[in-house]
């Protein structure tokens, strides 16, 4: 029997929930902290991830689950939750003041590629060529998208690029970690302590750039109640249970529908521009994630 056929069917079916719902977070999000919208970027993150921790660790309580974490499972949580959260969610957001929500969301779809290319150097396991051919092309998507930002834009713009390259990075290291020590708690109390633990970084973050109150318009507080419900308490819970139950490469490759999801939902409802290098970035992007997927072990 091979692998493809003992994915847990349990976590498959988290797999779709966060391919799709997460696909339109990206929207949410650019409605959310876009200009005039009043929403300062680290705050809304921090306002989302305490909402989301309080429903979370609030209904593990109610289920009687396990909430009190030992000294392993404290720096765990809130390492991984700082490197996903902030790292990778937060300088998404902070992009997003500036940045489409597709080109965030394909510029972001590299993220099994870093996470192929640290799998190989944790594991000091020599990659195939074949998925090093992947991992290269996939970055070849990565310039490609990134050319016309970094060549024609203002020096906002291509700090905004510079972001939405790293967040990826972050979000692997997290998620590496995670799935390395897992922790014996439930889902839904790793899922609310991890936002409860990143929030902190983002107080810090929030109060280091001396961030104004905020006064959202009403689409930007609808936005940020969907990020609230569907982005963290259903989708992010998703991945933590896919995290568990499926391989890590398998769980990355929710890259390959997130883009296109987001690119539609930008072209269609915020009249985002895609160009010429925004498909041919895209199709190598996720002709390379496609190569990692077919190509595990």
């Amino acid at each position: 029997m091979t692998e493809k056929t003992k994915l847990d069917r349990a976590g498959l079916f988290n797999l779709l929930i966060v391919y799709f719902v997460w696909g339109s977070t990206y929207l949410a999000i650019r409605v959310a902290v876009r200009e005039g919208a009043g929403f300062p970027p680290f705050t809304m993150a921090l306002m989302r991830v305490a909402a989301a921790s309080a429903i979370l660790l609030t209904w593990a309580r109610f289920k009687r689950e396990r909430l009190r974490l030992t000294r392993r499972e404290f720096l765990l949580l809130f390492g991984s939750g700082l490197l996903l959260w902030v790292g990778g969610n937060g300088l998404v957001t902070w992009a997003e003041m500036r940045a489409a929500s597709g080109l965030a969301a394909l510029l972001v779809a590299a993220m099994p590629i870093y996470g192929a290319a640290m799998t190989a150097i944790v594991d000091r396991k020599r990659p195939a060529p074949r998925l090093i051919g992947s991992i290269l092309l996939g970055f070849a998507g990565v310039g490609v998208l990134s050319y016309p930002v970094l060549r024609d834009g203002t020096p906002a713009d291509v700090l905004a690029v510079i972001a939405l390259l790293l967040a990826p990075l972050f979000w692997s290291l997290g998620s590496l970690w995670f799935q390395r020590r897992k922790p014996d708690l439930s889902i839904t109390a790793i899922s609310g302590y991890q936002q409860l633990l990143g929030g902190v970084g983002f107080a810090v973050v929030a109060l280091a750039r001396r961030e104004p109150l905020p006064s959202p318009t009403p689409e930007a507080w609808a936005a940020w109640g969907y990020l609230v419900l569907f982005g963290s308490v259903i989708a992010f819970t998703s991945y933590m249970v896919t995290l568990r139950r499926l391989p890590y490469q398998i769980v990355m490759t929710y890259a390959y529908v997130n883009p296109v999801i987001a690119v539609f939902l930008g072209w269609l409802i915020l009249r985002e521009s895609v160009t010429l290098w925004t498909i041919s970035g895209a199709v190598l992007v996720i002709a390379g994630v496609a190569g990692i997927f077919n190509n595990r072990t």
